[in-house]
This record gives structure tokens, sequence and C-alpha cells, in this order.
């Protein structure tokens, strides 16, 4: 694996350094610890329109969809800048990285028009209908039902752990609009769904960690224009892979975000004493974090391996299950360590374990969610088993 920079790229790189240090909000950490409020959504939207406006948003987009047509490695590039940066996230981010890609890739010269601007701009925030109370993993299961009627779909059905949905605008929406196909992955239709329509409605779930950011949602009667279809109809199976092979793929997110939380189990070593000493000087304390060092690297080459496999077959693969489930098992590892650092001082959560920066005890709660967002762990080792490893289907499933 050879990642040395052309002249152009490393150029890309110091155009948007300079950029960053321009722009990014001096308020920013302050508003981001006001948590999920109408007011933060305001202000990321705002951001949101700062990045397109200076087509720093969809960067990989083709021009004429309002991207710059970058290459994978400059879409990593951005990543790793956004976060040296510790830039606001994209309120747009499912739709810049996952269905802005795939309605790009397979949707229709309409829907492209339509969508793809306002997913840019922050103007429409989209959410991912896919998970149901009994479809999570076996996705294929799924209940929620599409009846096309004249020029319209009717929908009826249920999804849950739905992330963002009580601020979206648009739901990419799995139904099953077949009844007893001969293989339950058919029959399945992917949606594009107005969020803001009589029919469609929406309850936030509070999580252990205190936050409120899942939802379930409920279609009651809701529609969807005859054309709201991905793909075909009747193949949204298909849709669905190439929007999970984007999350799962297609982002250095989540060993970057591994990183900083490494980082900062360390900084919280080297400036809290126990029995007198700082924590860093404890050789066990020593011993688990040269561990951690060397594994959290090891998530970093696992994802450039990733990476090469993008660059050589222009998308990602199924190789990207290794790394989203390397990095999730390991974060909660880590975490559990770090709570375990806070000691007596963690049962003070909100407020104890951490800094103002990072919250250790919110941080361990979140990531057993980890496990299971895009795929749960037992998931991700059956594709890396069927899909990398070439080894025969689990004939129990």
């Amino acid at each position: 694996m050879d990642f040395t920079l052309t002249a152009e790229q490393e150029a890309f790189r110091q155009e948007l350094r300079g950029w960053l240090e321009q722009h990014v909000p001096a308020d920013w950490r302050q508003k981001r610890r006001g948590g999920d409020t109408d007011e933060s959504v305001a202000f990321l939207r705002g951001w949101q329109r700062t990045l397109a406006e200076a087509r720093w948003a969809g960067i990989a987009w083709p021009a004429e969809y309002g991207g710059r047509g970058a290459g994978v490695m400059e879409q990593i590039i951005y990543q790793e800048e956004m976060h040296r940066a510790d830039a606001p996230p994209q309120i747009g981010g499912l739709g810049i990285t996952m269905f802005g890609p795939v309605l790009i890739q397979i949707g229709t010269e309409a829907q492209k028009q339509r969508y793809v601007p306002n997913i840019l701009n922050g103007e429409e925030i989209w959410c991912q209908g896919y998970s149901e109370p009994n479809a999570g993993s076996d996705l294929a299961s799924l209940r929620t039902r599409a009846v096309l009627e004249g020029d319209h779909w009717v929908i009826h059905g249920q999804k849950i752990w739905t992330s963002g949905a009580h601020h979206a605008d648009v739901c990419f929406l799995l139904c099953r609009t077949t009844e007893n196909p001969p293989d339950k992955h058919m029959g399945i239709t992917a949606l594009i769904v107005d969020m803001h329509q009589p029919g469609v409605r929406t309850r936030r779930i509070h999580q252990m960690n205190g936050g409120r950011h899942f939802n379930e949602m409920f279609f009651e009667g809701a529609v969807a224009p005859a054309d709201a279809v991905v793909g075909q109809v009747g193949q949204g199976w298909q849709a669905a892979v190439a929007v999970l092979g984007f999350e799962r793929g297609g982002s250095a997110g989540r060993h970057l975000g591994l990183q900083r939380a490494y980082h900062s189990v360390v900084a919280y070593c080297q400036s809290h004493t126990r029995n007198g000493a700082p924590l860093v000087r404890d050789p066990l304390v020593r011993q688990r974090l040269a561990s951690y060092h060397g594994r959290v690297h090891a998530a970093q080459l696992n994802f450039y391996r990733n990476l090469t496999h993008w660059l050589q077959s222009g998308r990602p693969g199924a190789e990207g299950s290794m790394g989203k489930l390397y990095c999730s098992e390991l974060r909660k590892e880590l975490m559990d360590f770090a709570v375990a650092l806070a000691g007596p001082d963690a049962m003070l959560w909100p407020g104890g374990g951490g800094d103002d920066d990072f919250d250790f005890v919110g941080d361990y709660l979140s990531t057993f969610g980890g496990t299971i967002a895009a795929g749960t762990s037992e998931i991700q080792k059956n594709t890396i088993g069927e899909r990398v490893l070439g080894l025969p289907k689990d004939m129990g499933r």
C-alpha cells in the first residue's frame, strides 16, 4: 500500500486546511455541548449551507451535482482534515455519504434533480427506514408494506432505531411490495417518502446514554408517488446493499473517532493522579495504554487495506465489515477501560469521568449501540466469513 500523496492531493489538503482555519465557528464546541436541540439543528443547517456554497460538501459527487468530482484519496483527506479541525458534522451526513451517492448511481434523473441539491445544502435531511421491531439483523424479514394504488404507494408499518428521524424531511424506506416471494430478499422495494405528511409519526427513544437520537417511526396510510422507487420495484434489497456498502466501507470516521477516544484516555491518564502520582506512571495502566495504541493503529491499517480495495475496484467492498466490526468492538473495550480508570468519579455522570470535550461514561454507554448500528457484530462476522473468506453460508439462516 503506497499512500504517498501527489502534488495535487497535497495542494487539496492545504486548501481545505486553510479554509477550515478561517471558517470553523469559534463557538462550535459550546454549541456541541448544547445537545440535540432546535437551536443546534438550525446551526448545523447553516454550517451545511456554508460548506455547500464553498463546494466542501459532497466533494466526491460529480461537478454537475454540486460536488468536486474528487477521488477516493481526496475523500479520505477531507475526513482527516475535518477531524483534525474538530469541525462541526454535516447535518445531512446520511444523505451526503449514503443516499446522495446511491441516487446518483441508480436513481432516475428526475430524482437526482429533485433531491440531490437539497441533500447537499442541508435543506432536506434524510433518515434511513430499515430496522423494525421484528426485523433488525434479519432485515429481509421486514413487514412494512407498500401497496400501489393508482399513481401512489400506500404504506403501513413500523420502523425503529431510526437515527435523527425527528429532524428528518425525507426517508429512504424499505417496504415489502410482494407477499410470500420465493426468496425473502425478493419483493422488497426502496421508496423515497416525505416525512412531513399525515400518516407519518415519530416517537423519540430515551437511550441509556441520556440521548434521544433514535426514533420509532409509524406509517399509517402514508403515501409516496409511484415514481418514488429507487432502483426497480421488488429489487430494493440491491439498493439497500448499495447504501450499506457506502455506510460501512466508505468512511474513515470510525478509526478517526477511535483515535480521538484513545488520545482522550491518554490525556486523562496524564492529567489525573492516583495515590499521589499520574495514572500514566502506573505500570499496569501503561501496559494497557500500549496495547490499545497498537490495536488502534491496527484499525487504521485495516482501513487502509479496505481503501486499497476501493481504489482498485472503484467502490467499497465487503472488507468494510472488518473495519466496522473491529472498530466498534475495540471502542467498547477501550471505553470500558476508561470508565474503570475514572473510578468513583464515573458515578457522578453526567459530569464525572472524562472532561468537557469527551464524556467517558456517555461514550461507553453509546458503544453498545455502536456494535448494532450499520449491522450487528454477528452480521459482520457472517459477511466476513462468506464474502471475504469464502466460507459456506450458515444453513440455519
